[in-house]
């Protein structure tokens, strides 16, 4: 692997998939990514729907992709940019390895 890669994992609210969507497909940096429905366990009840608090859990999209370490900050501003107070949750882990089987 040449150059450090990141694992950037975003969880966003179901109705703003498509608007990450269409922000993701727009910054060279996420060279593709993968999204798939989870449900997020919290103990927060703030921003929760009264069956989302009884479940404890609400429902969310997860994207994972893989971003340069040259081009993070480049994906962490452009999100900031266009979602700023949306609740969105991201964290970023270095990756030890990654290939092709």
């Amino acid at each position: 692997m040449s150059g450090q890669e990141y694992l950037v994992t975003i969880n966003v609210p179901p109705i703003l998939e498509e608007a990450v969507v269409d922000c993701l497909l727009s910054i060279e940096s996420a060279d593709g990514f993968s999204s798939v429905a989870v449900n997020a366990h919290t103990s927060e009840h703030e921003g929760l729907s009264l069956a989302e608090q009884v479940a404890g859990r609400k429902k969310q999209i997860r994207f994972q992709m893989y971003v340069p370490e040259d081009q993070l900050s480049v994906l962490i501003d452009q999100l900031k940019r266009c979602f700023s107070g949306s609740g969105m949750r991201y964290w970023v882990l270095p990756v030890l390895e990654s290939g092709h089987i």
